[in-house]
């Protein structure tokens, strides 16, 4: 409540002295949006997390640690979001906040619990993953900040989930976690109140990469307390764990891809995200966050309801799936295409 409360009353005041120091976002080709409109959301839920974590949560066991690479992270985005910063810049700030974590509250993936025939890793190959991990999804959770409401649902849905199986399964080790997931809702859904279409003010990546990096602890908290606690999906947790991040990751993997593809950087900005193609079909924009919503509901609710199956059977059907929604996708988008070049031949 104490962040919801904080993140509801700071937004209208960050709203006001955007405007009035003119530090807003123009829009431009990559955009959806048409007006300028500040990108400094996430001052608000940086701000209702924060204190609330540290005023009512316990700060053991990784969240002091936690704390410190949101508020690397936190001045990061401030920045690019105010005067503009490069991939390589930031990438050294998520780097350093990983580093935090990783070394100093030994936050990383220590198995792979069984997938391709591998168990405990090696120290070094242990760090190295989990360095991507951490790096891949809060860059997926900033990737996928480009519709009103949407990076905000995505991670109240994933924030929920995990923290609901934190404060059921985590005991003495991993409890404190429900704490974080709880006070990032909280502070979401203050600013959820004012980020709908037509929102007067965007998250940025002053709270997108904040809340990715958050998520990404979660994840690895989550997948840790499989093989330490045995709970609630023992060996099947990393698999449970993709699905319930499947949306961000499914359109950083495919848009990441098809730009490879295409002979250009994965890091070169374009209008062929999942919800770019969902808003091309004719969906509003409140339809497409509600549709991708569900999406992200459905698929982790499956890979919860099946984690019997174990991680080869869920990781491979997630694959397919993956797969199939990706041709769809660009099936839909050729048609769209000839009809375009059809209409304006026609005109000509």
């Amino acid at each position: 409540m104490w962040a919801l409360l904080v993140s509801l009353f700071a937004v209208p005041s960050i709203i006001y002295i955007a405007h009035l120091k003119n530090m807003l976002d123009t829009p431009n080709g990559r955009t959806v949006h048409q007006s300028l409109t500040p990108r400094l959301g996430g001052v608000a839920v940086f701000a209702g997390f924060m204190s609330a974590l540290t005023i009512f949560a316990p700060l053991q066991n990784g969240a002091k640690e936690l704390l410190a690479g949101c508020i690397i992270l936190f001045f990061v985005g401030l920045k690019d979001d105010l005067v503009g910063m490069s991939v390589s810049k930031k990438f050294v700030g998520q780097l350093l906040a990983t580093g935090i974590v990783m070394v100093m509250a030994d936050v990383r993936i220590t198995s792979f619990q069984g997938i391709l025939g591998v168990g405990v890793l090696p120290i070094g190959v242990s760090y190295a993953f989990t360095l991507g991990v951490i790096v891949g999804i809060t860059n997926a959770i900033n990737l996928i900040d480009g519709l009103d409401g949407l990076a905000g649902t995505i991670v109240l849905i994933v924030c929920g989930t995990f923290g609901y199986y934190f404060y059921a399964y985590g005991g003495p080790d991993y409890s404190n976690f429900a704490y974080v997931a709880i006070c990032l809702i909280g502070g979401l859904l203050g600013f959820l109140r004012y980020n709908f279409h037509r929102a007067p003010i965007f998250m940025g990546d002053t709270g997108s990469l904040v809340c990715g990096f958050i998520v990404s602890v979660l994840a690895i908290q989550f997948i840790e307390m499989g093989v330490r606690v045995g709970q609630p999906f023992g060996s099947s947790a990393p698999s449970v764990a993709v699905g319930i991040l499947f949306v961000p990751l499914f359109d950083t993997i495919r848009v990441f891809s098809l730009r490879m593809l295409a002979g250009r950087s994965p890091f070169s900005p374009d209008k062929n995200h999942i919800h770019h193609r969902i808003l091309a079909m004719g969906f509003s924009q409140i339809s497409t966050v509600l549709l991708l919503g569900l999406l992200n509901v459905l698929v982790a609710m499956l890979v919860i309801r099946f984690a019997y199956f174990g991680n080869t059977i869920l990781i491979v059907a997630l694959v397919i799936f993956s797969a199939l929604l990706s041709v769809f996708f660009g099936v839909y988008q050729s048609r769209i295409s000839r009809r375009q070049l059809m209409a304006s031949e026609n005109a000509q």
